[in-house]
């Protein structure tokens, strides 16, 4: 039996961590050598490992489930699987959490797990798993650094912002018929000052001149009637 007692500082806050160490995919992105399989119905996950015993480089497969508590930053993995052989089998489980870490803005991940394995190649594996976990550790610790430095992955939720900043373009309500607002802008201010007044004054006597009919082509036409009816009773 393997057993698996770890604690990492992270320069990140928890909730930073939380986001990584809880998305498989983001993890296996931290271990060398793993890779992230096919998804079942019950929410289990196919994975792989190659791992390397001295000269010898294993290959395991396994069947993983993750449980997971979001509200105490905790969660537990069980794994069933074997090498590519069929020479050894092994189960796995393992509990991690994070807190929060002695600075601000930094996190405490704690690990503890137990690996039992069972075939050929247990013995040789057991031997030399000192080694090997405190190799993958060192590994796993700076990846995981680097991936909790790094900036989340952009949310839905920008887009609205993003859209609600472009102008939106009049509609054809307002294309058609000006608002009062609108109107008001347009309006010509009303004539201040002595002057203005007079040339406004001016400008109106002069439209209504322009709009009375000339009279005495009027009366011109009316007599012109008259001289005619007279001469026909002449």
């Amino acid at each position: 039996m393997i057993s698996i007692t770890e604690e990492i500082t992270v320069p990140s806050p928890p909730t930073r961590v939380w986001e990584v160490i809880s998305d498989p995919s983001a993890v296996v992105s931290c271990i060398g050598g793993a890779e992230l399989g096919a998804s079942h119905e019950d929410g289990s996950f196919d994975g792989t490992l190659a791992i390397r015993f001295g000269g010898l480089r294993v290959k395991f497969a396994a069947r993983v489930s993750l449980d997971l508590d979001e509200s105490a930053l905790e969660g537990r993995l069980t794994a069933r699987g074997g090498d590519g052989q069929g020479a050894t089998r092994f189960s796995a489980g393992a509990t991690f959490r994070v807190t929060e870490g002695d600075a601000p803005g930094t996190s405490r991940v704690y690990c503890d797990g137990e690996i039992k394995l069972n075939g050929k190649l247990a013995k040789l594996i057991e031997s030399g798993a000192g080694v090997v976990v405190a190799r993958m550790t060192k590994e796993f610790t700076d990846e995981l650094v680097k991936a909790c430095a790094a900036p989340a992955e952009p949310g839905t939720a920008a887009v609205p912002k993003l859209l609600t900043a472009v102008p939106a373009g009049p509609s054809a309500a307002d294309s058609a018929e000006p608002s009062a607002a609108t109107a008001a802008r347009l309006r010509p201010a009303a004539p201040t000052g002595l002057f203005a007044r007079l040339r406004a004054w001016w400008a109106g006597r002069k439209s209504r001149r322009q709009g009375l009919s000339p009279q005495p082509a009027h009366h011109s036409a009316d007599n012109t009637s008259d001289a005619l009816g007279q001469g026909g009773r002449r």
